[in-house]
């Protein structure tokens, strides 16, 4: 055997070695959970649950890293083209993962979810029709007739061009045939002074930012996009029950790490994620974000959600009554 020939073995052979013992070693250092979205909004606040329990089980710490941008391209991006080696992670939900590959023009993002390994999901979030009170309806049916009225002369804000608050905003136009103009924000949170001085009539966000603004008479709920009432207000209707039967459109978010990345690291992370969301007090922190806990945990699960979801989108878009471009 040449010298080239031997070096090559040797080094095979030590590749070959490196492996399990990364992932016995792992982690030895600290970990950077980037999650693609401003501070102060619920992808952050569930990001920061996430992390602080995650660097209790895992003896590391776990740092929280804003990279906003591009409705969540910028960081998603980012993450994918990390190193695989377990120590960048990302707080993703189907707007970074469906959204935006199926409303984006082709080439134009710097990743697609292939790019990723899935960890697990981390919270399901209905979204809530919040209204101006400045607006004068108090149902769905009525903001409907509103703005059939006034044609051009509303508008919704979203939490960003192509996230899924977007695109709920999109999917209630066309069900319902009315004609609004779409403002975009960085995030629900940022759009409230708007919402409440009615400068933008109304946003599909996150329930649990906007309930105590609710609850204080700041905005109005008229509406949530899940198929199911929400056991944080039980008392507010879902939009399938509010005039517009069969709506719904909800925000999932989950953990992920660039693709690539030792299986048994990503073992190690979702089993890790697993106790984390049983524990109770998790369930309550992320119960105050607004999230519900995952029916199906696990990369499995999470991956399942992300390609039914795909085809639930890409159905919806394909009839061409909604155009974001």
């Amino acid at each position: 055997m040449g010298f080239r020939a031997a070096c090559l073995a040797v080094a095979v052979a030590l590749g070959l070695q490196a492996s399990p013992a990364t992932a016995q070693t792992w982690p030895s250092r600290t970990i950077t959970l980037v999650v693609p979205f401003a501070a102060g909004g619920g992808t952050d606040a569930i990001g920061r649950v996430i992390a602080e329990k995650l660097a209790a089980r895992l003896g590391q710490p776990v740092v929280v890293e804003n990279k906003a941008g591009a409705a969540s391209a910028i960081g998603t991006a980012y993450v994918g083209k990390a190193a695989p080696d377990g120590y960048t992670l990302l707080m993703t939900t189907n707007s970074a993962m469906v959204i935006l590959p199926l409303t984006q023009p082709a080439g134009s993002l710097n990743y697609d979810s292939a790019d990723f390994s899935m960890i697990g999901l981390t919270g399901i979030l209905p979204n809530l029709l919040i209204v101006s009170p400045k607006v004068p309806v108090n149902s769905v049916s009525e903001l409907i007739a509103y703005a059939k009225a006034r044609p051009g002369q509303l508008s919704f804000a979203s939490s960003g061009n192509g996230t899924i608050t977007h695109l709920i905003g999109e999917l209630f136009k066309a069900r319902t045939g009315i004609d609004v103009v779409h403002v975009p924000y960085r995030t629900g949170v940022q759009s409230a002074p708007d919402v409440m001085e009615g400068r933008v009539q109304y946003i599909f966000d996150n329930i649990i930012w906007s309930l105590p603004m609710i609850r204080a008479g700041q905005l109005k709920g008229l509406a949530i996009t899940s198929s199911q009432r929400s056991t944080l207000a039980p008392d507010i209707p879902t939009v399938a029950e509010s005039s517009v039967p069969g709506f719904e459109g909800i925000t999932w978010l989950g953990l992920a790490a660039p693709a690539k990345t030792p299986e048994p690291v990503i073992a190690r992370l979702a089993a890790e994620l697993k106790a984390v969301l049983a524990d109770k007090e998790t369930i309550a922190k992320l119960a105050a974000t607004g999230a519900e806990p995952p029916a199906v945990p696990g990369p499995a699960g999470m991956r399942a959600l992300l390609d039914d979801d795909i085809a639930r989108w890409k159905g919806i878009l394909s009839d061409g009554k909604i155009k974001l471009q």
